[in-house]
């Protein structure tokens, strides 16, 4: 894998994440409690002893630069590095990224100087695990110039992806985005082409792009420099190149969810909480998820009543109830609170036991959960300021809602309090 560099998309803006994208990069949003998304696919390839990452990104990186210096570095004996290349103007290019091509395209000058024969080009917004030395393996064997990973899936999900045909070789030979009626049935393959029992092929007979990809070192950079007017991977540049190149599937036939929506961020959280076995798990010793060593203190709990929940390092619990949800680190939830179904991504630091004191005293709100406070299907940013007697649990059922000015959203009915916002005493919302 010493041949082998990898490139993490980190995205655009991340509208559809928006607000947890107010402050932040895309991968640089916390999930599972203590670690950040970028974790993933840069655990994926410490595990899989790729050690040569860069991370393009553009929209609010200094959270995301400064969690990766904290986190990946690597001893003085290898060429590993974790490094975050931002959008930069240039003479002969003074646009930001104009998507994913383009983004590699900007930065092709650096690529060239490492002596590598693959690229591969990963997504910084999926949670899945996965062993990149098998899926570069195959596209060795095959000979091929262009690797997708893809997932089976079933009729009901098929029209929200990307889908794919290929021959009984498992060479790519049509591609349509997100089709719909015949279109979409004319998409069907068998899929145990690439591995699957003939149940599983019936049940999944569609292939979807997973956003996951190999190129050969020399097919990379003729593609992006002949047609400087495509600008993204998966709906551009590769469906051009299957006509001429050999592009060739590999199938990754476990968990993989795309989170860059708030509701599947939402779900795919409180799936963690799962039990006996949820769909994906960070208690791997095989294949860790690495993420910033912080040093915290262990949980305090007094007198709570906790099921089916993930609770961080340095929380301070009292008196409370918390039932599926997650709580990252430093969460302070006070006496008489409810937490139900969220997500509470915690605080970067902690208020001292003076501090909060002269707050309530003042009538200022501390950082944390206030008593008797109900919070129920929602996701709480960090450092929130949540007052006494509060209900966060949209109560109208409302789907879609901008109340920034009052320091939260909703997206498909799911609130989401903003970071740093203060919701004062008695709010109901």
């Amino acid at each position: 894998m010493k041949k082998v560099l990898s490139i993490i998309l980190g995205g655009g803006a991340g509208t559809r994440l928006y607000p947890l994208t107010k402050l932040r990069a895309k991968p640089a949003v916390p999930v599972a409690g203590k670690y950040r998304l970028i974790d993933i696919p840069v655990s994926n390839c410490i595990n899989s002893e790729i050690f040569k990452i860069y991370v393009l990104t553009q929209f609010n990186s200094a959270s995301l630069n400064r969690h990766i210096a904290r986190t990946y570095n690597f001893t003085g004996f290898n060429e590993g590095f974790v490094e975050v290349l931002a959008a930069q103007q240039t003479p002969e290019n003074p646009n930001w990224f104009q998507g994913t091509a383009d983004a590699v395209r900007q930065y092709l000058w650096l690529m060239e100087e490492w002596d590598v024969d693959e690229y591969l080009i990963l997504s910084g917004d999926h949670l899945y695990r996965m062993d990149y030395r098998q899926f570069i393996q195959r596209h060795r064997e095959t000979g091929a110039d262009i690797t997708l990973s893809v997932i089976p899936i079933d009729e009901r999900r098929a029209s929200d992806f990307g889908l794919m045909k290929i021959d009984d070789s498992g060479r790519v030979i049509d591609f349509s985005e997100k089709p719909k009626g015949e279109a979409l049935t004319q998409m069907q393959v068998d899929t145990s082409v690439l591995g699957l029992t003939k149940e599983q092929a019936q049940q999944q007979p569609y292939i979807a792009s997973m956003g996951i990809y190999v190129f050969k070192k020399d097919v990379l950079f003729k593609l992006l420099r002949e047609g400087t007017e495509r600008t993204d991977f998966g709906k551009e540049i590769i469906p051009d190149a299957s006509k001429d190149y050999n592009v060739q599937a590999y199938l990754f036939d476990d968990y993989w969810e795309d989170i860059g929506t708030i509701e599947a961020f939402y779900h795919a959280n409180l799936t963690l909480t799962r039990q006996p076995q949820p769909p994906f798990s960070f208690y791997d010793e095989q294949a860790p998820i690495y993420t910033r060593a912080r040093y915290l203190p262990p949980s305090k709990l007094l007198d709570c009543q906790i099921t089916e929940s993930i609770i961080g390092e340095g929380c301070i619990l009292k008196n409370c109830r918390i039932q599926h949800s997650v709580l990252g680190v430093r969460s302070r939830i006070e006496s008489g609170c409810v937490i139900e179904e969220s997500l509470l991504m915690g605080a970067d630091f902690y208020q001292a036991s003076v501090e909060r004191q002269c707050s309530l005293v003042k009538g200022d709100i501390p950082v944390g959960i206030g008593t008797d406070t109900i919070i129920r299907g929602a996701i709480i940013d960090k450092n929130a300021r949540i007052g006494h007697d509060v209900k966060i649990i949209n109560k109208d059922n409302v789907q879609e809602a901008n109340r920034e000015n009052q320091g939260f959203y909703i997206r498909s009915g799911i609130v989401v309090v903003l970071k740093n916002a203060v919701i004062p005493d008695g709010t109901i919302i």
